[in-house]
C-alpha cells in the first residue's frame, strides 16, 4: 500500500510486526523536486510500543495479515480479560497489562468492542468512540450551579475518575470519550 493511501486505523506490517496507524502528518515539500513526507504515529500491536514511521509518497508498506472481530466482554480474572466472539463463539483472552488503558471502559453490557486478531491470536481490543458509564461517587450537585462551567471529579462504575459538570449526581449515566477519557454528555 502506497504511503499516500495509508489512513488512521489501518494495520500495516513494519519491522516484521503489525502496527496500528493512529495519526498521519503530511509535510509538503518546500523546494522543487523535493518529496512529500508522510509521518505516521503507530502502535506496535505486539509490544504496545509507539512507533514513528516516516515515508516518502512513493514508498509503501504491506498491509498486515490482520482482521477485526466483534466480541463481547465476558469476565475478568486476576491475570486476564476474557472475550467471546459474537459470530463463531470462540473465546479470546488478553493479559491485564496488555489492555490496561482500555479496561477502564469495559462493562459486561458494552457493545461495539472489536478484537484485533493477528495470525489467529488476539493482540488487543478496539473500543467504541464513546461508552455509557454510571457515576458511583461524586460530591452532591448544588442547586443553581448549572450556569457555570465548573467541574468536579466523579468516580464511575469501572473505577475511572473523570471531570463532570457540577450539576451531575450519583447514579446518573454519562457518556465518556474512550480516546481522551473526557465527559461528553448525559446518557
Amino acid at each position: 500500500m502506497l504511503a499516500k493511501e495509508i489512513k488512521p486505523g489501518a494495520v500495516v506490517t513494519y519491522q516484521d510486526a503489525p502496527c496500528l496507524i493512529e495519526s498521519v502528518n503530511v509535510q509538503s515539500p518546500s523546494a522543487r523536486g523535493a518529496a512529500t513526507l508522510y509521518k505516521y504515529r503507530a502502535r506496535n500491536l505486539i509490544s504496545k510500543q509507539k512507533v514513528d514511521i516516516t515515508l516518502k509518497g512513493t514508498d509503501s508498506l504491506e498491509l498486515a495479515d490482520f482482521h477485526r472481530r466483534n466480541v463481547k466482554f465476558m469476565y475478568a480474572d486476576a491475570t486476564h480479560f476474557h472475550f467471546l466472539d459474537q459470530e463463531n463463539y470462540e473465546q479470546y483472552s488478553l493479559a491485564r497489562e496488555d489492555i490496561e488503558d482500555e479496561s477502564q471502559y469495559l462493562t459486561e453490557e458494552l457493545e461495539g468492542v472489536q478484537a484485533l486478531i493477528y495470525n489467529e491470536q488476539a493482540v488487543g481490543i478496539q473500543l467504541p468512540v464513546a461508552v455509557e458509564l454510571t457515576v458511583t461517587h461524586c460530591e452532591p450537585g448544588v442547586r443553581g450551579n448549572s450556569a457555570t462551567g465548573r467541574t468536579k471529579p466523579a468516580t464511575l462504575e469501572t473505577g475511572l475518575v473523570v471531570q463532570v459538570p457540577e450539576y451531575l449526581n450519583e447514579g446518573e449515566r454519562i457518556k465518556v470519550d474512550t480516546r481522551t477519557g473526557e465527559f461528553l454528555s448525559r446518557a
